[in-house]
């Protein structure tokens, strides 16, 4: 019966955690129920991924994004309001703490109606600016929809991003992604935790309706400067996801036909691009953990003295080494996927070091591969430790974008050689000239006492006297 009731309860986690790695209740802050059918579709794959969906108005008074200072929620949706504001239980102060909870946060935005000010100032928080107006949106003459938008050019065709080769991709893939009334967002230089997902061509443009469009002066950004969708991982690997068209996944866009300017018809990808994106927001895809994380000797050249405090070969986790030992580093690291996590792979053009410092790096070295498990990676050197003594530290710092952070630090003592572990003389072949030295001076002050005994002087038998 109690492993019957053991099952029962491993299965009911199962179904409690769903399939994002930090848990699957997820909010959705929208003003008008009405509009919940235009995304039902969206909605649909929310629920058939695991996620258990809760739909809010921003009105709602008793709404609470945290109880008793923990999460209420794990992942938050909010999709842009009719109104001036979000309310007050979703002002810029309140979702920061709720990303600084490790919580994840989906924005979505719209050309069709104005920006909130608590949103304006929220993304300014996190360096992200939008056109002062808070009406504008982006346009291009050369990559538009010639069936839904022949005259306004609002509604842009823009292939799937790809990422660098030393990335993992997690956004890309064949089709083309229809992005209609955009709000462009300018991403400041200043911030390492902000990456776009997907910007906007050469030719795209922010543009304000309610001005002529023949006589467009002095844009807001223009070209590749526009990101349409924008990331933001926080310190705490928390995610934020900014997206310039709530309109993209809206039923009619998730698999609409389009046609460029140029170019044959041909069906949208918005929905398996939104899917890639709610994957990547809520934590179902590139997260790595830490698991073990070992180093210790490994090799010892004398036999250990009765006084030495360093361990034995082969203990795990010592305190404290002596300088110049041969110590093995290792690090365990697990990537979750989807469903389950799996050993991660790291691109060859990147690589996962290790630092072995004091103020600063006496060695950075390259972990390699040693063992791969069903869910995780060994990476593991050896190195010789440098000749100077203090507390170090094991650093593993591993920060790419879309990825989570690994941060491993482990401090250690090095101190120098103890009184009795220093080489004895013969064995340093230096020393070897002050040595023959010594025996040479020995042997010559043996060999010159025997020689003055030998050669005493005969005395005369009879008077006692010396014979000259």
């Amino acid at each position: 019966m109690r492993w019957l009731l053991s099952l029962l309860f491993i299965f009911c986690s199962s179904l409690v955690y769903g399939l994002s790695s930090s848990g699957n209740r997820l909010l959705v802050v929208i003003e008008e129920a009405a509009e919940q059918e235009k995304y039902s579709q969206f909605w649909s794959d929310l629920r058939e991924r695991g996620f258990s969906l809760s739909f809010e108005s921003p009105k709602n008074e008793k709404l609470a994004l945290l109880k008793h200072d923990e999460l209420a929620f794990d992942h938050l949706i909010l999709l842009p309001p009719k109104s001036k504001g979000l309310g007050p239980a979703l002002t810029p102060k309140l979702l920061l703490d709720f990303v600084n909870k490790n919580g994840n946060i989906l924005l979505a935005l719209s050309g069709d109606s104005p920006t909130p000010t608590a949103i304006s100032s929220l993304l300014l928080e996190l360096d992200i600016q939008l056109p002062p107006d808070r009406t504008s949106l982006v346009v291009d003459h050369f990559n538009y929809d010639t069936i839904s938008a022949s005259e306004k050019h609002d509604v842009l065709l823009l292939p799937r991003p790809s990422t660098r080769s030393d990335l993992r991709h997690f956004f890309s893939g064949d089709g083309t992604i229809a992005f209609p009334r955009a709000v462009a967002q300018e991403l400041g230089n200043s911030s390492p935790l902000l990456a776009p997902i997907l910007q906007a061509d050469n030719t795209a443009y922010s543009y304000n309706p309610k001005e002529e469009p023949n006589t467009v002066e002095d844009p807001f950004a223009t070209g590749s400067q526009i990101a349409l969708v924008t990331a933001m991982q926080a310190r705490n690997s928390a995610r934020f996801t900014v997206l310039g068209s709530v309109e993209a996944l809206e039923n009619v866009w998730f698999d609409a036909s389009v046609q460029g300017v140029h170019g044959p018809k041909s069906r949208t990808a918005n929905r398996e691009f939104a899917r890639q994106l709610t994957e990547w927001t809520f934590m179902e895809t590139g997260v790595l953990k830490v698991g073990r994380v070992e180093h210790h000797l490994s090799s010892i050249e004398q036999e250990k003295a009765a006084n030495d405090s360093v361990t034995d070969l082969g203990y795990l986790n010592p305190k404290i080494y002596r300088v110049k030992n041969d110590v093995t580093f290792t690090v365990e690291l697990s990537e979750y996927t989807h469903t389950h996590w799996s050993p991660p792979t790291i691109p060859a053009s990147d690589a996962l070091q290790l630092e072995f410092s004091m103020l600063s790096p006496f060695h950075r070295l390259a972990l390699l591969p040693v063992q791969v498990t069903p869910n995780s990676t060994f990476y593991s050197t050896t190195f010789t430790l440098p000749d100077q003594h203090g507390i170090f530290a094991f650093k593993v710092n591993y920060k790419r974008p879309f990825m989570t952070n690994v941060d491993v630090k482990r401090e250690v003592t090095v101190r120098h050689f103890a009184h009795d572990e220093w080489p004895r003389s013969w064995m340093i072949s230096g020393g070897w000239v002050w040595i023959a030295g010594i025996w040479v001076t020995i042997a010559g002050w043996v060999a010159f006492v025997a020689i003055w005994l030998w050669s005493e002087p005969a005395y005369e038998a009879a008077r006692g006297k010396k014979i000259q």
